[in-house]
């Protein structure tokens, strides 16, 4: 099997089922010659041209507008929020349309959209532009939240989105885009709801979301040459969350550490502690959850800052060999 990187790979999946499907069509900021922000779309307007691949006025609210409208009379948009953080901008229409109007309608009309979007930090974007808001969609009943780690998930889970009749949010953490794994040819799916272990261990669960499934794959080597076997549960979708295989993980291991690069207050880390909280898991801990989290403070520019804003592997690790000293 041939092995690409995540960009690669959305772009794959993208360009697939675009040829496979008339109705799919895409619409963004700078998505045509420019190719995107990140480039994941480049080179594709000139296979499809302008009319399937939109380049759109920077406007998030009409973009998230035009798209929903698209959506009812039968079109599948995939709509590009160029930066997560301008997810702001568009949150009536998704969260007041896109999330409401199949249960307002009684299931008479479908909402087969998909806004694909890139954040999280690592990049020196700054305050305004490397926020981690997905549990803010996460929130919003109606709305599907994916947030792949791997170029393998990505084409899997985007395949999967673009194919469902309900608003799928598909969060690409900016930092992933030129990670590789091996990736089949052709089009595949990836159920929506499926979590995967990434690593297989014994001593700690540790479930991470996107960009801190790396890391705690890296902490995961280190660790394993200390006589620690971690086991690395990446739940790809926030909603729905497969709360199974993270109950089993934490039921097997008997030590839990969740891993989120988003705010700690408030933030979707505490949803997955509450999973492990008020399930069987519950009885087989043998001491208490750690979570870890971004600061609560805005996106730092300098480098060295805006490490010390989200947890790193480092801090993995740390986490850890303090779970075990406690045995």
């Amino acid at each position: 099997m041939r092995e690409i990187t995540y960009s690669e790979a959305i772009r794959e999946a993208l360009t697939e089922s675009m040829r496979e499907n008339e109705d799919v069509f895409m619409l963004g900021e700078d998505i045509g010659v420019y190719g995107g922000a990140f480039g994941v779309s480049r080179g594709m307007v000139e296979e499809f041209g302008e009319e399937r691949v939109r380049s759109t006025p920077i406007a998030e609210s009409v973009i998230a507008g035009a798209s929903v409208g698209a959506a009812m009379t039968g079109m599948r948009p995939v709509f590009e929020i160029q930066f997560s953080d301008f997810v702001t901008i568009a949150l009536d229409q998704i969260v007041n349309q896109a999330a409401k109007i199949r249960y307002m309608y009684g299931g008479k009309a479908k909402i087969p959209l998909v806004m694909r979007t890139p954040g999280g930090s690592g990049t020196g974007a700054a305050a305004q532009h490397s926020q981690s808001l997905e549990n803010w969609t996460a929130h919003v009943p109606g709305l599907k939240v994916i947030q792949p780690a791997t170029a393998y998930d990505a084409k899997g889970l985007l395949h999967a989105a673009i194919e469902d009749d309900n608003p799928v949010m598909f969060y690409e953490h900016k930092l992933c885009y030129r990670t590789t794994s091996d990736v089949p040819e052709g089009k595949y799916t990836i159920p929506i709801g499926a979590a995967d272990i990434k690593r297989a261990g014994t001593d700690i669960s540790v479930v991470a979301t996107g960009i801190m499934v790396h890391k705690a794959l890296e902490a995961a080597e280190l660790l394993a040459e200390e006589g620690i076997q971690i086991e690395v549960v990446d739940p790809r979708t926030l909603v729905p969350l497969d709360k199974q295989t993270i109950v089993e993980s934490v039921m097997k291991t008997g030590k839990a550490v969740v891993v989120t690069e988003a705010v700690k207050r408030s933030g979707f880390s505490a949803e997955l502690a509450s999973v492990i909280a008020e399930n069987d898991s519950f009885d087989f801990l043998d001491a208490p959850i750690i979570r870890l989290a971004g600061e609560e403070i805005p996106m730092p520019y300098h480098p060295e800052l805006e490490k010390k804003a989200v947890p790193q592997m480092e801090d993995i690790v740390e986490a850890c060999r303090n779970l075990m000293a406690d045995r």
